[in-house]
């Protein structure tokens, strides 16, 4: 089953209060998730949004996934097109590789920022509704 995934993760001061958004759409249908994650670094957020994107499409039964991100720098390192130099990202990078040997196919892409609103609004909320109490 094939599902076309859109992601996203930011932080408030790089780092600060983060938050993810992936949208899922399968079978017709579109599923939204927001999710705020604490401290971390924008790119640490993205990680986290193509991780837990993977595990929702996995629970979801999708067996090949498309995975469209606005961050050139994760995808490139997902694609194995660029070296991962920071520490921290090593651990997520293993992470999302393990993720996807559970499906048949994944595939990551870059897309402008205008091209992924409802992830990025899923982010802000996320962020705005949790970092009141930080």
């Amino acid at each position: 089953m094939y599902a076309k995934i859109f992601t996203d993760g930011g932080a408030r001061g790089n780092p600060g209060p983060a938050g993810i958004g992936v949208v899922i759409e399968i079978e017709g249908k579109q599923h939204k998730y927001e999710k705020f994650i604490g401290h971390a670094t924008n790119n640490q957020a993205e990680y986290q949004a193509v991780i837990y994107a993977l595990e929702r499409a996995k629970a979801l039964g999708a067996t090949e996934v498309d995975i469209f991100m606005d961050s050139e720098l994760v995808e490139s390192q997902l694609n194995q097109k660029f070296k991962i130099k920071n520490e921290a990202l090593g651990p997520l990078f293993v992470q999302v590789w393990n993720l996807s040997l559970g499906f048949k196919k994944v595939r990551y892409f870059h897309l402008r920022r205008h091209d992924n609103k409802i992830a990025d609004g899923l982010v802000n909320k996320a962020i705005d509704e949790n970092n009141k109490s930080i």
